[in-house]
């Protein structure tokens, strides 16, 4: 039996947004038990040609939406992409997360073979098979963006670790 779509996507993409969620709740308690300005790590690169913080949150919120969006051949809320705070992007992911609860699994299964033709870039497009775009596309920048931001987090010593990155605040 082969999986869905839907299960494939949906509550994965969800599951790593609450993750990257509760690793934001730790940045902001680091933040204030450290007495810094949080700014610092919403600014902050792992290297001068990467995104900042800010923007890894930006596209994984994307990523999420407009993955599933594509797939079920809907149109995607659009955000702003002008939040500048932990408790704002906080409320991003939770606007992100809200869209993911509105798809049901019959907009999802049976888009395998569905041309999902997409933007890479500013002047390119790309087009994929609805379940390699879901496999190879719309996950993996997911979990990119999502890992970039625990990776900076760590680095800046807030205190996470895996299992906030693989659990968030699910039972070990």
């Amino acid at each position: 039996m082969s999986i869905s779509m839907y299960s494939a996507s949906v509550p994965v993409f969800a599951t790593m947004l609450q993750n990257l969620s509760v690793m934001l709740t730790k940045a902001q308690a680091d933040a204030d038990a450290r007495k810094y300005d949080p700014a610092v790590l919403v600014n902050y690169r792992l290297a001068p040609d990467m995104f900042p913080m800010a923007r890894q949150i930006f596209i994984a919120c994307d990523a999420a939406k407009l993955g599933v969006a594509r797939l079920a051949g809907i149109e995607a809320p659009k955000f702003d992409d002008t939040e500048s705070t932990l408790p704002e992007f906080q409320q991003r992911i939770q606007k992100t997360l809200d869209f993911l609860a509105t798809i049901r699994a019959d907009q999802l299964d049976g888009t395998e073979d569905k041309d999902i033709t997409f933007p890479v870039g500013k002047d390119r497009s790309r087009t994929m098979k609805g379940e390699a775009f879901l496999k190879h596309w719309a996950t993996a920048n997911l979990y990119f963006h999502v890992t970039t931001t625990y990776a900076i987090l760590r680095h800046n010593g807030v205190p996470v670790g895996k299992m906030d990155f693989l659990l968030g605040t699910q039972p070990f």
